[in-house]
């Protein structure tokens, strides 16, 4: 095969993606407008000359931890990657703690020594390296198992990640011994510069059937649609401890990092046709201009604070 194919796989036309939205509640639209919004001035920062290293947003994909936010609990465990901002924000709602580490400012999360991709707090940890995470949370999980049954370990990556030896490694022992696993795949159909189709071999669910994992794919863009179908399965990771594979077909709105976007023209319309934020702007313009308007404002100053900051100071700990 040559060339570079007209559309990655995950961006397919799919009913589901483009069908009408639900209303939301104003707390789930502010955070979906609150990561929107925090990933955008990043972008600005980074082409003023204001940030350092990499970061890569989730322009278009924010819908996902916002639709599990609610089904995850505090006990349970999460595991980031380096396309994590989103997972965090809605996790703990700290966008100043997060920007103040990557700016490496006072009041960073991990006294900017993590910056974008590495952040620990808590119960939450992210990295930028492919794959890390899930053998690290079966043994999370398989310890929850003991320590406290009914908490599960919820673990993000991407379509590129099924690349790497320890997702396989992982899966077969997280069947094995009944972890409660959720493995959250935000299927952008891009993996860098690579669409799925010239890396990946048959699909993302026959890979989890071959380890006897469930899966569920889930088209919909809709928060309230996605929490009604996944609540359900999420219940059964807990009490019944079986890991379960949910594939999120997504879009990757903005590029892989700070500017390096090899899509087509055509294929970053298309992304863009599929983008919850302007879809749901023209379904419900009225609440929408309210909280966008009002999200911005805050994100703007919580941008003129931590720029003014002095510099952080490793303080033994992060969290």
């Amino acid at each position: 095969m040559t060339g570079v194919p007209a559309e990655p796989r995950a961006a397919g036309a799919d009913p589901a993606a483009l069908a009408p939205l639900s209303e939301l509640a104003d707390e789930d639209l502010e955070l979906l407008l609150l990561i929107r919004h925090f990933e955008r001035r990043l972008l600005d920062l980074f082409g003023q000359g204001e940030l350092n290293g990499t970061t890569h947003t989730c322009l278009g994909q924010e819908y996902v931890p916002v639709s599990l936010r609610p089904l995850l609990e505090a006990r349970d465990f999460v595991f980031s990657n380096h396309r994590g901002h989103g997972h965090y924000l809605s996790r703990y709602r700290d966008p100043a703690g997060l920007l103040a580490e990557i700016m490496g400012r006072e009041g960073a999360v991990c006294s900017g020594v993590g910056g974008s991709q590495h952040i620990l707090r808590n119960r939450y940890l992210s990295t930028g390296v492919q794959g890390q995470s899930l053998p690290v949370a079966v043994g999370v999980g398989l310890h929850q198992v003991r320590a406290e049954p009914g908490a599960l370990v919820c673990a993000f990556i991407g379509d590129g990640t099924w690349g790497e030896g320890a997702v396989y490694e992982a899966l077969n022992m997280a069947q094995l011994w009944r972890v409660p696993l959720l493995v959250a795949v935000e299927h952008n159909g891009i993996a860098q510069s690579t669409p799925a189709e010239v890396n990946m071999a048959g699909t993302i669910a026959g890979r989890a059937a071959a380890f006897g994992v469930r899966h569920r794919r889930v088209e919909s863009l809709d928060v309230r649609v996605i929490r009604a179908e996944l609540e359900p399965l999420l219940r059964e990771v807990r009490t019944e401890r079986a890991p379960l594979v949910v594939e999120f077909v997504t879009h990757r709105v903005g590029p892989h990092s700070k500017g390096d976007d090899t899509r087509t023209p055509e294929q970053v319309a298309h992304a863009r046709e599929h983008d919850w934020y302007g879809r749901y702007r023209a379904a419900f313009p009225e609440q929408f201009e309210r909280w966008d308007a009002k999200v911005r404002a805050e994100v703007d100053e919580i941008a003129r604070d931590v720029a003014g900051r002095p510099p952080a100071v490793w303080s033994g700990s992060c969290g």
